[in-house]
């Protein structure tokens, strides 16, 4: 009797066990997060973004992955901010034009010539880099980073050394940012809306005569084979992010969150490294293919900052900066440069 019974328990144990393991094995539900961004794939944000999909797979034991389309493949960035609203995407690398529709606080952070240089770029984003987080949060968003993208410069056909040269040239603006087309006319400058696949042959053809861009967008499109010169001083600074919307970041569990902040956040800080190299190499190839860089003197670098301070009662009336965020980059820039 106890042989049979012995011999019963391992029939069972034979039968159960391969299913316990089995059952013990078995993956967990898989995630996946589908990520739009502008930036084309064979670019190093775009390396960054397919090491951070392949960091979330192996820190999530392949839990939560990153589906990425590349290259604007899901339209503009009203476009993507629309279909994660609807889920259709869950995340999204915005530059400050898309996070601005997030939180409106956003574009001020890039009001012209707020902050002038990189030492003041690293002090004001160390500063309100929280809050505008938080903004992002506030927003039935998630802000998985946050990073410095770089400087908006002009490029023109001729060249510009004060304000005065600037305002004798139409000027290209994207007609989907009627936020900055009204900055730069309230600023006194002749804006022509532009969709931006034909800013080139608006160049060619005389349209427009300068443009506000990233010079590693410049390089990219080739706009400095027409607009060959590129002003020294810096417009503004501009952010990137990536966001995802609040519903996917709470479906993910909560005990990978903690692992997929951390790699975004790291990576978010190598693409901000990468990007600073890429601008200052792209005005490198540029100046070696016939770019000319517009250095101003300080008596005409002050006639920006005495055409600026008229314009800001009006610039602080616009919808597109905030008076309280304005005030808060002011008041640490100033305390900066006076050395406090």
């Amino acid at each position: 009797m106890v042989k049979k019974a012995s011999l019963l328990a391992a029939i069972v144990l034979l039968v159960v066990s391969p299913l316990s393991v089995y059952s013990q094995r078995r993956p967990a539900r898989q995630i996946t997060v589908k990520l739009a961004s502008m930036v084309p794939a064979n670019t190093p944000w775009g390396a960054a973004l397919n090491r951070m999909a392949g960091e979330w797979a192996a820190a999530t034991n392949g839990e939560v992955r990153m589906q990425i389309y590349p290259s604007g493949t899901q339209g503009t960035e009203a476009d993507v901010l629309q279909k994660l609203n609807m889920n259709v995407i869950q995340a999204a690398v915005f530059t400050s034009f898309g996070l601005n529709k997030i939180a409106p606080e956003m574009m001020t952070f890039s009001c012209p010539l707020l902050i002038r240089n990189d030492d003041e770029l690293t002090l004001v984003f160390d500063a309100i880099k929280p809050e505008l987080e938080a903004k992002i949060d506030g927003q039935n968003y998630h802000s998985l980073a946050l990073v410095k993208g770089g400087w908006i410069k002009i490029f023109s056909k001729g060249p510009v050394f004060i304000p005065a040269d600037l305002k004798r040239m139409n000027i290209g603006s994207d007609p989907n940012e009627p936020g900055m087309t009204q900055v730069f006319k309230s600023m006194g400058y002749q804006v022509v809306p532009i969709a931006s696949n034909r800013t080139l042959i608006a160049l060619n053809g005389g349209t427009i005569e300068a443009v506000y861009m990233s010079p590693i967008a410049a390089a990219g499109m080739q706009y400095f084979a027409v607009a060959k010169n590129m002003a020294g001083l810096n417009i503004a600074p501009f952010l990137g992010g990536i966001v995802m919307n609040k519903h996917a970041w709470e479906m993910i569990p909560e005990r990978h969150r903690p692992a997929i902040q951390r790699i975004t956040r790291r990576i978010g800080t190598e693409i901000e490294v990468s990007l600073a190299k890429l601008e200052s190499d792209a005005i490198i190839a540029m100046t070696n293919h016939g770019l000319r860089i517009n250095e101003v003197n300080p008596l005409q670098e002050q006639e920006w900052y005495a055409d600026l301070e008229k314009a800001i009662p009006a610039l602080l009336e616009t919808p597109t900066f905030d008076r309280a965020t304005y005030n808060e980059i002011d008041t640490l820039v100033k305390a900066y440069r006076n050395g406090r």
